[in-house]
């Protein structure tokens, strides 16, 4: 069987299950991780199949990881890539492709790169904050020539990207999905309305705080669940006191106890916004898995969104930033145990159609044949 290297710098942070729910459903490749270090608070890998540039986050590692994002040398490591021998690179995200180049002219096997949001949708000034950053800014234009292809996870990723400069002839666009078979329906029995997500500005969580303190008001039995981490955490908090609205914020979760949560819930509240560094939604896996569970969303339209939803079908979609339009839409699918069947049916129908990760991932190795048998011909 041929073997794929998958490439991720950080190996791999607990919010990126995508990664590994779509190499999991690999029929025809057999993934490889590799990238500069393991994280000992992330997913759990084989780690007969994890090669990294150090093993640790000691302060000695951490020396090594920033000499090897300058200089890209690391005799062992790329001589155990070398073993391995994979039939191509597939990378996530643009920072992380432009590192794996050189993985790239040192295998001789094509690079593939999937652009999932930020990567593309933040502006270059967001990357000068870090080394990383702007080390993958002095590469970009080397990564545009190097990668065979760049998988957008929607059209609006595609779209900014071109307007980035991406070569438009490299840009494909292709839905990872989701396991259909793990994401199952259950009868919504409680009010509650449940945030999954990290803590970050393009998610919108303050918003839904917002909203939520007119629909408390007028249902006084509705419940407000958050799931999830991130550097704003103690503002969502605050901003939940002064406001008086009744919040539980449970952290991190494990993700059978987030789907536990998805099947009690009424409403998934996921307000996305476009950051004001531009960072914005690829596709919202959280929106995807909802609609599998015949969950319904309440949002903001806008970029991504649109295409993981369809607005009166699946989901209602306010406009940008109106907490009191956002807060409406709640109020209406929690006093309609009928728009709420519906709504969930529908959802379940769409996450079929589009989201199913195995036809999803035998599209994937479809691109994988090609790139690798274009590759060939280019050699012979």
């Amino acid at each position: 069987m041929k073997r794929v290297l998958i490439y991720r710098t950080d190996l791999l942070p607990p919010s990126e299950t995508f990664i590994t729910n779509q190499t999991a459903s690999l029929k025809r490749y057999t993934p490889w991780f590799a990238g500069l270090r393991r994280n000992e608070q992330g997913l759990t890998l084989d780690a007969a199949r994890v090669l990294s540039v150090t093993s640790s986050n000691n302060f000695q590692d951490k020396l090594i990881r920033r000499a090897y994002l300058l200089s890209r040398v690391s005799p062992s490591f790329h001589r155990r890539l070398q073993e391995i021998a994979p039939s191509l690179i597939h990378a996530h995200f643009a920072p992380d492709g432009s590192l794996a180049v050189k993985v790239q002219k040192l295998l001789g096997v094509p690079l593939i790169v999937t652009l999932h949001g930020f990567d593309v949708t933040n502006g270059d000034h967001a990357f000068r904050d870090s080394l990383f950053g702007r080390m993958y800014l002095s590469r970009r234009a080397e990564l545009w020539r190097r990668a065979s292809l760049f998988v957008c996870v929607s059209e609006h990723i595609r779209q900014i990207a071109l307007e980035r400069g991406f070569p438009e002839e490299k840009l494909v666009v292709h839905r990872i999905g989701i396991d259909l078979a793990r994401f199952l329906p259950a009868e919504k029995q409680e009010p509650i309305v449940l945030f999954v997500g990290r803590m970050v500005e393009k998610k919108g969580a303050i918003h839904l705080i917002r909203a939520m303190q007119g629909v408390q008001a007028r249902l006084p039995h509705a419940r407000l669940v958050l799931l999830g981490d991130g550097p704003l955490r103690a503002q969502l908090e605050e901003e939940a006191r002064t406001l008086g609205v009744r919040a539980e914020f449970l952290g991190m979760q494990p993700h059978d106890e987030v789907r536990s949560w998805m099947q009690r819930a009424q409403v998934l509240g996921a307000p996305s916004i476009v950051g004001r560094n531009g960072d914005s939604e690829g596709l919202p896996t959280v929106m995807c898995e909802a609609q599998a569970m015949g969950l319904p969303v309440v949002s903001f339209q806008g970029p991504g969104v649109d295409e993981a939803v369809v607005h009166g079908e699946t989901a209602l979609l306010a406009p940008p930033g109106d907490e009191r339009a956002l807060g409406e839409a709640i109020e209406r699918l929690l006093s309609d145990r009928e728009l709420l069947i519906q709504f969930g049916e529908a959802g379940q129908r769409r996450a079929a159609e589009f989201f199913d990760i195995q036809r999803q991932t035998a599209l994937l190795e479809d691109i994988y044949d090609r790139v690798v048998e274009a590759t060939a011909r280019r050699i012979a």
